[in-house]
C-alpha cells in the first residue's frame, strides 16, 4: 500500500476511498455470518488473579477457559476468512461482468 500511496499516477484519494469501501463491505459480510452463526460465543474472562498462585483444580479450570477461548478465537478466525473470500468472489464477479468480450 505505501508503494501505491506514493506513486504520482495513482490518485490516492482513489484508492483511500477503495480501501475504506472494501473494509466496509468486510465488515458488513462479517456481521452477517455472525448474525446466521446460531451459537455465536464471546471469549470468557478469567475472573481469577493471574498473579494468585491457583490449586490444581483452579489450574483445570483455568486450563479449560483458556482453551474454550482458543477454539472461539479459531471460530472468528474462520468467519473474517470466510468474510474476505465472498468479498473476493464477488469482486471477480463484478470484474467479470465489466469486461468487454
Amino acid at each position: 500500500m505505501y508503494v501505491l500511496l506514493n506513486y504520482p499516477i495513482i490518485n490516492r484519494d482513489i484508492i483511500i476511498s477503495h480501501l475504506s469501501d472494501r473494509r466496509k463491505r468486510l465488515h458488513d459480510l462479517l456481521l452477517t455470518l455472525i448474525n446466521k452463526e446460531s451459537n455465536f460465543e464471546l471469549i470468557e474472562e478469567d475472573s481469577g488473579d493471574l498473579a494468585t498462585c491457583y490449586s490444581k483444580k483452579d489450574t483445570l479450570n483455568l486450563s479449560r477457559v483458556v482453551e474454550k477461548n482458543r477454539k472461539i478465537i479459531k471460530r472468528y478466525q474462520a468467519l473474517v476468512r470466510s468474510a474476505v473470500t465472498l468479498d473476493a468472489l464477488m469482486d471477480s464477479e463484478n470484474e467479470e461482468n465489466y469486461k468487454i468480450k
